[in-house]
Order: C-alpha cells, then structure tokens, then sequence
C-alpha cells in the first residue's frame, strides 16, 4: 500500500483540509499520514473560531520521522498559512523525497481573483519559489494568474487557449504535470484542464456548472487527483475522476442548499471512490 504525508491544517468542525484529504485518500487505497499545519476550531466560514498555529511542531515531527526511518511515497501539500510554513515545509521535502515519491502542491492561498485573507502581500512571491520543487501542481484559475503574473479577468472569458498558455507556462517552472481548476468551458460546463510535461499531454474534463460556491471543493479535488495518481492512473485519468467525483458530491449538497458554506457532503459519495481504482 502506498503512504502519503500530507501537509495542511485541520478543523475541529467543517469539511475542509485535513478532515476531508484522509477518508478521501483512505477510499482510494492509500495510507494517509499527516502534519496538521494549525488546528482550527472550526473552518473559517463560521462567525468565529480559534486557530492556534502548529508550526513550531513541524522540525521536531519531521525528526522523529527521520529517528524511526518512515518514508513516504508522496508528499502532498494543501493551504499553508504563512511564509515561514512554506520555507520548513520546502525543508521538509528536500528531507524526506526520493528517486521514487511523488511532490503533489496545492497552492491554495486565493480565489475569485484575491488572495486569501490573512496572507501577506508577498507570499504569491514564496510560493512561486515553493513550486518548482513539485512534481504536480494544482493551482486553480485565481491561483494559476498570481503564480504567472498574468492579469486575472472573468472566469468565462478565459479561452482554452489561453489556459494552454498558463499549462505549459507553469510546467517550465519546474513541475511536469500541471491541473488547472475552475475552468469554464460552456454556460453549462466547467472543471480542469491538465498538461503532463513528459508525455506532452494535454487534456480537459469536464462536467457540470454549478451556481454558488462550495467550500472544500479544491481540497477534495486535490486528494482525488494524489490518491489517482498513486494508484498509477494519468494525469488525465485522475484530473476526470477529480471533476466527476467533485459534481457528484456537489450534487448531494445541493439537496441542503443552505449547507454550502459548511462544506460538501462528499461522505454520502466514498462508497464511488472503489470504483475509480484499478
């Protein structure tokens, strides 16, 4: 069975990060092992909640790692709160990859063209430095335009050539797979388009447009695509099953549309994920 580590907070309460990232991967066949980045008492959708910043935490695990010889076949990284986080976690992946594992970076740090509140101004600036150590990275739109420094404009008015551009563009800098999130295709159709450097491969997936935002929705997309990816599927495999997988759970949420802001019911959907390994 293959390990992965991955990176990222946790919420005591809310389907987000760390809470969604393990049964999603579990589903999928993968020992989940982890470093809470922070621990929320809740996500930040709520009116209020604590946070308490688990960076100190990172050096001293990573070397009881090292004491009890645990290796890891992937490294997956979700939202990292603050640039001091993302230089010990650059440390921990020249630590702990090797010839064989795989780098998975979500860059979640912004959305509808803005940068997360609470990050500096400069960590766009640590982060582009941050993924030319991946070996996949999964930006969305918002993120894809800070990465490159490309103006960010409506999501419908992008072209597919123009996300092409933004593929390759990212690949130079360092990862050979790239998936690009919250791409519009059609008034009716959105999802990912993917580039793997070494194959030359270009792909999309598509599926239906919702209305509304769904928190979570990234994280899960993210961890569909790393557990995929583990179980040797492409990346246009894994980039179709990450969008069919995302819809499927919207679709349950939307049955309790009031709930969007708590999270997508991706619980009722784990049973499907069997159905995605070879």
């Amino acid at each position: 069975m293959k390990r992965v580590i991955t990176l990222q907070d946790i919420s005591c309460v809310g389907k987000c990060s760390l809470t969604a990232a393990i049964p999603v991967l579990a589903c999928l066949g993968v020992e989940t092992a982890v470093i809470p980045t922070a621990l929320l008492s809740t996500h930040t959708a709520f009116d209020s909640f604590t946070s308490l910043d688990l960076s100190d935490q990172i050096v001293p695990i990573s070397e009881e790692f090292r004491k009890n010889n645990i290796r890891f076949d992937a490294i997956y990284t979700g939202y990292l709160g603050s640039a001091r986080q993302v230089d010990e976690i650059s440390c921990f992946i020249d630590g702990f990859r090797n010839n064989n594992s795989v780098i998975i970076i979500d860059p979640a740090m912004a959305d509808d063209g803005v940068l997360y509140s609470g990050l500096p101004a400069d960590f766009v600036v640590h982060m582009r430095r941050y993924i030319k150590k991946a070996d996949v990275i999964i930006p969305n739109l918002t993120e894809a335009c800070l990465l490159l420094d490309v103006p960010y404009k409506s999501p419908d008015s992008f072209s597919e050539g123009e996300i092409t551009d933004m593929l390759k563009a990212l690949s130079k800098e360092g990862p050979g797979k790239v998936v690009i999130t919250g791409v519009h295709f059609s008034a009716s159709s959105m999802g990912a388009m993917s580039y793997d450097r070494g194959t030359e491969t270009l792909s999309k997936a598509e599926g239906t447009k919702h209305n509304g935002r769904y928190l979570g929705t990234g994280d899960i997309f993210s961890s569909v695509v790393t557990g995929c990816l583990l179980e040797e599927q492409s990346l246009a495999e894994a980039s179709e099953h990450a969008v069919h997988f995302v819809g499927r759970c919207i679709e349950e949420t939307e049955k309790a549309a009031d709930k969007r802001w708590y999270g997508v019911n991706f619980e009722s959907c784990l049973g499907e994920l069997s159905g995605y390994i070879r």
